[in-house]
């Protein structure tokens, strides 16, 4: 529909003019006195009048040219401006006028700091005169924007400011900079705008915030001769500005009349003159019509209900106007200065965006009358200026500035063609434009007058956490309570008419009916939306500057999510039997059918190149999936690269920096949004060729499909074609998906959560915590003015002032945790992450039933239901309660069951999703709710997931499995009630909801597994206990080598400072050492018959090991004036759990099991191998019991005075919990003195001559040799050759010393 009328002159030859003798009615043509009249009225001159109005001359299409050409050369030309140097347009002086490495926009007005402390200044100075110009922050963080001269000299350590002919303002640390520094104006915010004011007449800086002045910085700067000053900039690293020299309207002008401020480059003067008279000539097409059916005469009208209908007369018209109109539209100034200006005007009358029809008739007239390339830059422009607009404007109460510029672009993407252009010019990096920003000024953003009253927990329990339902309310916090609330709903409801616009323009984008002018905007989105995906997941931790910031992510998935269920349900209605939202989940399929690009992210079963040829026969029997042969081997191809490209990758960022190879920070990094980058270019993309659907019977040759070639068909599928669900598995049911498109983005999100949503949901929630904190030392502070004495009024002073602050900073804490649980923690938002949560939990339970194509599941889908339910958990509460969502129980069971069946999946092989895995699961058993979930889930995976974590230590992470285990032993045990350590009561724990700070929640059911399990299964048994016993040995000798050194270090005289990475490991070694003490509790209380019935295999070798370790232990712990002692005794920052009670108090629960609470036989066995043991010590057991012995000239007397180092604690604890294996035996008492006689004296010939420690009691066939069953039975777990003369042994028979003649 394109003419040509936008850019070519029009002739008379173009345009038939009527005479009487034609038919007006019937043509549309009217006749030389009304067109004259009409275009007078259109064009009228400067000088037109009522008394000259009979006296002007006819006007037809004929003169019109040259009448618009000569109204449109009126007017002032530009004025020369004095007091200014330098080149037109103003831009930063990239070649000459930096220090330091930065990141330029292409339109050298952006600029990212990439050193320490990045200066640049501007390629204009003035001397004389009023000048200001504008600074759009990006990143709130350490920057000094300002003036110098060309005599400045900047480093990496001084910047703007910093010398003496250098002036700055740093709203960071809310200081002005001019050598010295002092306290000026306020902190500044990411959105905010600086205006930087210089009077070089009265030698004065003044600085303004969003257009508000902060009062004058400077007076009497340097002037005079050879004194110029330049706009100047020194930024830290990542820091993002862009600046204003006047190349579009300044938003904060400082000027009146002829005086004021006048901005560095000079506006287009001519050029705006003739744009807002040719404005004003449109305006008088729209608002008068040609009244031909009655009478023929101009009718006025209201501009708001013209309508493109076609009349020659009004065309003709429009064209010659736009054709001086269309080329002024490509300039960003006046499509801001006036376009923008208009479209906004209509709209000002309220209403929904439907009842003003005007700007879509005048975006049909745009892409008639204007060449397609002058629309598609003026629309460019147009949503370039309404994201600065929307992203720069400060927050008001009623959110009035945001609600106008989402109004506007809304009404513009009704417009289907020019929606189309914009997606396909990337709206996405507009992804401001679904952000709320939070306010950083309280009292600026109106938060004062919407929330007049605030409230903050004042009531805490003993570990420190907010009472949710505080019983003691008194009716005066009640009140205050309940009006904060409403409060907070009106602000609420506020934002919530800024979603909706949000929401509006995503479901604009999601339209996929809008087929008439080529592909349906649904598709050019969700190609976009793959590439946004594909740039900030290749560019994740390689290069931050190029990453959306995650706090637009939030919003964009947010919203996205809404726009997406909308569409979805409303497909599903319009398609009965097909799935609904509620019931949504990502099919296998998409996994491995190449329809779907996943840019190289982790599988759960590793690189998609190695799936494709390990597993190429399962996708062609069960998915009727051939790989492509090409595919393969271009794998392979890749593989062989490998080692150069991680060469490449792993080369230093600066050089990488220095020689132009990073990926351009292109969607976000600067204001400018959306200049390419001068100094980056953008990463390359490797495309592969598409591939042909076929039906779904045969055998689909398939290779990875590029983003940009894919189609609807592609998509959807079409001709018996599945689209994206091709090569659906058997065990995948066949039910339709009404929009197969929404599959992909409904990854996405996915995928968005994963990249950077969830880390962001977790930096928020600092904002309660700080709240928590001031809460507490305001309650604290007004206990002690309590408890002041009158006769102290200096320390009530005091205490009254800390009172104040500490209530000042509440009042703007509150307020500002009113607007962060609106527009991130608010009951929606948290139905949105427990949506995605349920999504992710089905498809891999689909993916699951696939067997071995589970494997191509990308890893972040079980990242997402790992991390969706932590934040369900721990960042939405106490706000909202995840037991309100709906069907919560069987959603933890669900989750539950994902988590015991794949943290020791073969088909997983990723170390990190692994490991993740593994944490999850250890974090689900520590609290009651989840644990029950567990205990939900079907036996047969209850058994499954207890033998896995059964499984041998060795090979594998084990210290979260063995906290595991303890944590379902955790209450059950000897002395084990505690939540926190005994000694650790009366300091506060950093942070009390951690999962190690739980009360104990015991499973006797799991616990009753574990015992069949150890009970039926003896070789599991045995493996496992093994691979505890040499963990606990490696863990306790490691602990006591390093306390050693710590000691050592402590005294040396010199000043020495132990490394705190050495105390952290330290400590990491005792708890070890206590957990795998805890659980060899478990398994002796549970199971005794492993190490007590001697006709199992390996259960005698097990008892001595173990009898071995708890004697080495008590050893180094008990003994007197010992390194254990000293060291516990030091206090140091960092070994706070080590001490006496855990270690001792696990291996008590040991002894007592074997010695007390066993059986007549099971208490010899268990004395005889502990008493025989060389390593034993009476005075350890009697140091545990704090009994006194007399010496008697044995090196196992202890003094009188030893210590009780279990019963002196006994207080600290709560009562026993019954265990799986009856109750427990805490308070019982033993005393091994009727075991003494059980050790016999023997002599050195009888002694095993491995261990030199037991008697011989074994021969080895067939080669005779002797020793203890023991040392036998240990050698040949790993060896089956003879200790002494490596001949194959074939037996072990039992040996007894003949009777002496």
């Amino acid at each position: 529909m394109s003419s040509k009328g936008g850019g070519t002159a029009l002739t008379r030859r173009n345009y038939r003019l009527s005479s009487d003798m034609d038919k007006p009615r019937a043509t549309g043509i009217v006749n030389e006195k009304l067109l004259s009249d009409f275009l007078h009225h259109v064009f009228p001159s400067a000088n037109q009048g009522p008394a000259v109005a009979s006296l002007r001359k006819p006007l037809g299409f004929q003169d019109l040219g040259t009448h618009l050409e000569r109204l449109l050369s009126e007017g002032e030309a530009n004025q020369p401006m004095e007091g200014r140097l330098g080149p037109q347009p103003v831009v930063l002086d990239h070649t000459s006028g930096f220090e330091g490495l930065l990141f330029v926009d292409d339109d050298l007005l952006g600029v990212i700091g990439h050193s320490n402390f990045s200066s640049i200044r501007a390629t204009t100075c003035v001397y004389k005169g009023k000048w200001a110009y504008e600074v759009l922050i990006s990143s709130q963080g350490l920057m000094q924007i300002g003036w110098c001269t060309l005599n400045c000299r900047f480093n990496q350590e001084e910047g703007v400011g910093d010398t003496p002919d250098s002036y700055a303002y740093d709203g960071n640390r809310v200081r002005k900079w001019n050598v010295t520094t002092t306290n000026y104006g306020k902190s500044w915010a990411a959105g905010d705008i600086v205006s930087c004011l210089i009077d070089l007449d009265e030698g004065t800086i003044t600085f303004c915030l969003n257009g508000q002045s902060l009062g004058t910085a400077f007076t009497n700067i340097k002037m005079g001769p050879g004194v110029a000053y330049f706009p100047a900039i020194s930024l830290s690293f990542k820091e993002s500005v862009a600046f204003n020299f006047g190349s579009r309207p300044l938003r904060y002008p400082f000027r009146t009349g002829r005086s004021g401020y006048l901005p560095l480059q000079n506006p287009p003067t001519a050029d705006l003159l003739k744009a807002h008279k040719l404005l004003g000539y449109i305006k008088n097409v729209l608002s008068i019509s040609i009244d031909i059916q009655v009478e023929e005469r101009l009718v006025e009208k209201d501009c708001a209900v013209w309508r493109l209908h076609g009349e020659p007369t009004v065309l003709i018209t429009l064209a010659h106007i736009f054709n001086h109109f269309a080329p002024l539209m490509c300039k960003v100034y006046l499509v801001e200065d006036v376009l923008m200006s208009f479209l906004l005007g209509i709209l000002e009358g309220g209403g929904s965006v439907d009842e003003h029809p005007l700007i879509q008739q005048l975006l049909d007239l745009f892409w008639l009358l204007m060449e397609d390339y002058e629309v598609n830059e003026c629309l460019k422009q147009l949503m370039m200026s309404l994201l600065r607009a929307y992203r720069f404007s400060p927050i008001i109460p009623d959110l009035g500035f945001q609600i106008h510029y989402l109004r506007l672009t809304t009404a513009i993407l009704r417009h289907e063609k020019s929606r189309k252009y914009l997606v396909t010019f990337d709206v996405l990096r507009s992804v401001v434009f679904f952000y709320i920003k939070t306010p950083l000024r309280v009292k600026e953003a109106g938060l004062e007058e919407l929330i007049p009253t605030t409230w903050w927990p004042t009531h805490f329990d003993k570990e420190g956490k907010d009472e949710r339902e505080p019983r003691d309310e008194s009716a005066d916090e009640r009140l205050r309570r309940r009006a904060y609330e409403r409060g907070c709903q009106r602000l609420k409801k506020r934002i919530e008419v800024v979603e909706e616009l949000q929401v509006q323009i995503l479901r604009l984008l999601l339209n996929n009916k809008d087929k008439t002018t080529g592909e349906a905007s649904r598709y050019i989105f969700l190609n976009k939306f793959r590439k946004f995906l594909q740039e900030n997941a290749s560019n994740r931790g390689q290069h931050p500057t190029a990453l959306c910031p995650p706090e637009y992510m939030v919003c964009f998935l947010h919203r996205l999510l809404t726009a997406v269920r909308a569409c979805w349900d409303e497909s599903s209605r319009k398609c009965p039997g097909s799935i609904s939202s509620e019931d949504a989940y990502v099919p296998p399929q998409l996994f491995y059918n190449g329809k779907v690009d996943y840019f190289d992210l982790q599988r759960l079963g590793g690189l998609l190149s190695h799936l494709k040829k390990t597993l190429k026969d399962d996708l062609a029997s069960k998915a009727n999936i051939i790989i492509d042969p090409a595919e393969i081997q271009a794998a392979s191809m890749d593989d062989l690269d490998e080692d150069e490209e991680s060469g490449a990758a792993q080369r230093p960022f600066g050089a990488a920096a220095m020689g132009g190879a990073l990926a351009r920070p292109s969607w976000l990094s600067s204001p400018t949004l959306g200049r390419a980058n001068r100094f980056l270019s953008t990463a390359a993309v490797s495309l592969m060729t598409s591939r042909r659907p076929l039906t779904q019977p045969e055998k689909v040759k398939v290779r990875t499909l590029a983003v940009e070639q894919r189609t609807e068909d592609d998509i959807e599928g079409s001709h018996g074609s599945d689209g994206l669900l091709l090569g659906r598995p058997l065990e995948e049911p066949d039910q339709p998906v009404a929009d197969k498109s929404l599959l992909e983005i409904l990854d996405g999100i996915v995928m968005m959560y994963n990249l950077s949503v969830h880390q962001q949901l977790g930096k928020m929630v600092v904002v309660a915590d700080d709240v928590h904190e001031y809460a507490v030392a305001l309650k604290d502070t007004e206990e002690k003015i309590a408890r002041c004495p009158a006769r102290r009024p200096d320390i009530l002073e005091e205490l009254q002032k800390s009172q104040k602050v500490f209530a000042e900073k509440l009042n703007h804490l509150s307020r500002r945790l009113a607007w962060i649980n609106a527009t991130i923690y608010s009951k929606e938002k948290m139905l949105d992450v427990y949506w995605l949560l349920c999504v992710c939990i089905r498809t891999i339970e689909h993916a699951d039933n696939t067997g071995s194509l589970f494997a191509f599941a990308p890893e972040f889908y079980l990242n997402v239901a790992m991390n969706a339910y932590s934040a369900l958990k721990n960042y939405f509460s106490p706000v909202n309660s995840m037991e309100e969502l709906p069907g919560y129980e069987e959603t933890l069971t669900q989750l539950a069951a994902i988590l015991a069946k794949h943290f020791a999946d073969p088909r997983i092989v990723g170390t990190d999703i692994k490991d993740s895995l593994m944490q999850a699961l250890a974090s689900y058993v520590c609290y009651p709710q989840s644990l029950r979930a567990v205990e939900r889930i079907p036996e047969e995976q209850r058994v499954a997931m207890m033998r896995n974590l059964l499984a041998p230590y060795e090979q594998r992470p084990w210290a979260q499995t063995n906290w595991i285990l303890v944590r379902l032993w955790r209450g059950c045990g000897f002395g084990y009630r505690y939540t926190r350590l005994p000694h650790l009561l009366k300091t506060k724990p950093e942070d009390a909801n951690l999962p190690s700070l739980q009360k104990p929640c015991p499973s006797l059911l799991l616990q009753r597994h574990m015992a069949e399990l150890l009970s039926m299964d003896k070789d599991m048994a045995a493996s496992f206990l093994n691979s505890v016993l040499n963990q606990l040995n490696w863990a306790f000798s490691e602990f006591i080598g390093m306390i050693q050194e710590i000691q050592q270090a402590a005294e040396r005289p010199e000043r020495n400072f132990v490394d705190t990475r050495q105390l952290k490991v330290c400590a990491t070694c005792f708890d070890l050492s206590v957990s795998l003490l805890r659980v060899l509790e478990m398994t002796v209380t549970l199971v005794p018959e492993i190490f007590l019935d001697w006709s199992r295999p390996s259960a005698e070798l097990l008892l001595r090991r173990l009898a071995q370790l708890l004697n080495q232990v008590l050893n180094r712990v008990t003994a007197e004036k010992n390194l254990f002692d000293r060291v516990v005794n030091l206090r140091l920052p960092g070994l706070e759990s080590v001490d006496h009670y855990p270690i001792l108090v696990a291996v008590t629960g040991i002894l007592v099991r074997i010695l007390v609470d066993g059986d007549r036989q099971g208490v010899s066995r268990a004395a005889s191998v502990l008493l025989s043991d060389p390593c034993f010590q009476l005075h350890s057991i009697q140091h545990l019991l704090g009994e006194g012995v007399e010496s008697s000239g044995s090196s196992a007397g202890v003094s009188s005075t030893a210590r009780t180092v279990v019963g002196s604690l006994g207080s600290s604890v709560t009562p026993p919990i019954r265990s799986a294996a009856g109750n427990s035996s805490e308070r019982r008492h033993f005393s091994l003195t009727c075991f003494l006689s059980v050790v016999q004296p023997t002599s050195e010939e009888d002694l095993c001559p491995i261990c030199y420690a037991h008697s011989i009691s074994a021969i080895f066939r067939p080669c005779s040799h002797k020793s203890c069953k023991a040392c036998i039975n240990q050698h040949l777990m790993n060896n089956k050759d003879c200790f002494f003369c490596k001949a194959t042994i074939t037996g072990v028979e039992d040996y007894s010393k003949p009777a002496a003649s």
